[in-house]
């Protein structure tokens, strides 16, 4: 599809702060996907295009943390491996059917992710107990929400990171890091296949990679100089926005 220079570049702009909203706490589809809607993708082509720019966003994030040395890619090849299947049964399976009952339960999950993240003591600095082994992380965590992000997607960072913390016993930085890492590869995964299944708009994702590579990067440096201090709120923030987003999408309740 055809589309003038200057919604490209409002698109960009979009992918830019979404890329470094998401590398820290994640919802940045609140952003990109309304704005490829609203530049007249199809929702079948706005989520498509969408993982094609956001993994731009988490790849560049990921690379960041793993030169700074946040990332144990020892400890979490089973959960990128799992990841990844998952992520490309959902994606095949959300082509085929609707996936609209999952939107109603959604908001409620969010907002329990944001009061665990605001009130855990789990959740810091250090480390805590590991309550489930690599494996098993990886076919629970790994396996479960890759496929939920190719089947529907919001909040996938939000999964990711309450299993690291509360399951892997990793402090919020860390989490972070490995979420995006495992971010990245569902992102993959479903950008492979659909692109199989010809839903892409290439033009315009590539445009706002640009920007969420960009906005991820500075975001990601962020989370490595301010660590919790930022992570936190901005994960409280993002989960109950994005259920608020939700709640009156599909229940009308700010309307």
């Amino acid at each position: 599809m055809e589309m003038d220079l200057l919604t490209l570049l409002l698109l960009a702009g979009c992918g830019l702060g979404a890329g470094f909203i998401d590398s820290i706490a994640g919802g940045g589809g609140l952003i990109t996907l309304p704005a490829l809607l609203a530049a007249g993708l199809s929702p079948t082509q706005a989520l498509a295009t969408n993982k094609l720019q956001s993994s731009f966003g988490s790849f560049s994030a990921t690379w960041y943390f793993a030169r700074h040395g946040y990332i144990e890619f020892s400890t979490i090849k089973w959960a990128v491996a799992l990841t990844f299947i998952g992520s490309a049964f959902g994606t095949l399976l959300v082509q085929q059917i609707d996936a609209s009952a999952l939107a109603q339960i959604l908001p409620f999950l969010l907002m329990g992710f944001a009061f665990y993240f605001l009130f855990s003591p789990r959740v810091g600095d250090q480390d805590s107990q590991r309550r489930l082994g690599h494996l098993a992380f990886a076919a629970t965590i790994g396996l479960g929400v890759g496929f939920y992000d190719g089947f529907f997607g919001p909040g996938t960072g939000s999964f990711f990171a309450v299993g690291f913390v509360a399951l892997a016993g990793f402090n919020l930085a860390k989490a972070t890091a490995h979420s995006k890492l495992l971010n990245f590869t569902s992102n993959l995964a479903s950008l492979i296949f659909f692109a199989l299944g010809g839903k892409m708009v290439w033009t315009v994702g590539l445009t706002m990679a640009v920007g969420q590579f960009i906005g991820a990067r500075l975001g990601s440096r962020l989370v490595v100089k301010r660590g919790v201090g930022l992570i936190r709120p901005l994960l409280v923030i993002m989960s109950l926005a994005m259920s608020l987003k939700l709640l009156n999408q599909h229940y009308g309740w700010l309307s």
